[in-house]
């Protein structure tokens, strides 16, 4: 694929050599491009399985793994829009500036989109990478009318892309849904990668949020599912709690993110738990 970004990590297994580390379009606050290194050894023995991702987000460990075949799935249906249209080979017809006057028109013109039920459309999709590229961290919030109100973000420059052909291809395989996890139709054999929000207190990730009953659920279905598992979640007492509970071994990881909100640099802890594998 050409303009691809590749991060080149070869592994032999038969004699066969893997490539992976294609790009995320997206910045994505919470992305787990850093796990991607932990997952492969976990993915390697499956690498012929369907990769089922019930929380998308980014992308980042569905682009870094590139599964054959893959079901994508996010509640969030923005971010879902702009993969279908990424899919379709996104091309982007409006001007793209880091300049904060416009982001604001653009986000009121997304938000308009969202307010006439056209957030489906390409002109919703190229908005939507818009505001993400330029919007404060990469975060993707909404408020209680479903209206998308990320601040304007604090960069020196941001790079945007004008053309997403090269992603065509790659996404031609993968089926994309926008439902809650328990609808998705999992298959025996399939490899789940779950990623749920946080265990904390923001949860205004979609309409709805993200509750404790939420995890809770989340749990009690990977524990159902008679395939390979991987969870990965912040590594709070009681997430630690609930996967062993429900028969997962558990590690924690250092992640690439401090404790800061009282000046603590301490490495903050990720869960990674693991079933079927």
């Amino acid at each position: 694929m050409q303009n691809m970004e590749y991060t080149m990590s070869l592994f032999t297994k038969d004699k066969y050599k893997l490539e992976v580390g294609v790009k995320p379009p997206l910045k994505w606050a919470g992305g787990k491009r850093w796990l991607v290194p932990e997952l492969i050894k976990l993915w390697m023995p499956h690498m012929e399985k369907r990769l089922v991702e019930p929380f998308a987000g980014g992308l980042a460990v569905t682009l870094g793994l590139l599964p054959k075949r893959a079901l994508v799935n996010d509640i969030n249906e923005h971010l879902i829009n702009f993969y279908l249209h990424l899919r379709k080979g996104l091309k982007v017809n409006i001007p793209l500036e880091y300049n904060q006057e416009l982001y604001y028109q653009y986000r009121t013109d997304f938000n308009n989109y969202i307010r006439s039920n056209n957030s489906n459309s390409k002109e919703a999709a190229i908005l939507f990478y818009y505001l993400n590229r330029t919007g404060f961290n990469g975060l993707c919030r909404f408020n209680s009318k479903g209206e998308f109100n990320v601040p304007f973000g604090k960069y020196k420059t941001v790079t945007y892309k004008q053309d997403f052909e090269e992603y065509k291809k790659l996404f031609s395989k993968w089926q994309f849904m926008n439902t809650d996890f328990e609808n998705l139709d999992t298959e025996t054999e399939d490899f789940i990668y779950a990623d749920p929000p946080y265990d904390v207190q923001f949860t205004q990730y979609s309409t709805g949020g993200f509750t404790w009953d939420d995890q809770i659920r989340t749990a009690e279905w990977l524990s159902r599912h008679k395939g390979p598992v991987v969870l990965s979640n912040q590594a709070t007492d009681r997430i630690i709690k609930l996967y062993k509970k429900y028969g997962f071994s558990v590690q924690l990881l250092d992640a690439p993110r401090m404790i800061n909100s009282t000046g603590d640099r301490t490495k903050a802890k990720e869960v990674l738990a693991t079933r079927n594998l």
